[in-house]
């Protein structure tokens, strides 16, 4: 199979298996291509990201790369953001403040390290602002996902 980009479709992104282990898949965004893949232990080769890890790396790029911009145009003394982010699975009823009450939640937690001399002022709008990034607005909004089927070439 010749190898397709997305470049011809903008804002479109292709997975498929490549028949290396059970699980690995590869990811090509544009012009660049990555492998995802589940660790050992469940069966995967362990060769990239599992799905969950690349869900975190959107989450965490797209927080940093948020405050970047805000910082730069407020001219807001940010040297450096680090995000560190980690998936589990939680009963809702652990959660007081989410409006499920019942089986299991999500939880996303999302430590934001900020380097530089900045007052408190301005980690604590900083922090607002990580709220207001592209990828969690879309996490937390609802979210509407239509699928279908091609015809293999």
């Amino acid at each position: 199979m010749a190898a397709e980009t997305s470049t011809t479709k903008p804002n479109t992104v292709i997975v498929r298996e490549t028949r290396h282990g059970k699980f690995q898949q590869e990811i090509i965004a544009g012009a660049h291509k990555l492998i995802a893949d589940e660790p050992a232990n469940v069966g995967g080769l362990g060769s990239g990201p599992g799905p969950y890890d690349l869900l975190l790396a959107a989450l965490g790029a797209c927080t940093s790369m948020t405050l970047r911009l805000y910082a730069d145009r407020k001219q807001i003394p940010l040297q450096r953001t680090e995000v560190r982010l980690r998936h589990s699975r939680i009963c809702a009823t652990d959660c007081a403040e989410c409006e499920t009450k019942e089986g299991m939640l999500d939880r996303i937690e999302r430590v934001i390290t900020l380097e530089g001399d900045l007052s408190a002022e301005q980690r604590a709008r900083l922090l607002d602002i990580a709220d207001k990034c592209p990828v969690h607005r879309t996490l937390t909004s609802e979210v509407d996902i239509r699928t279908s089927e091609e015809a293999a070439k």
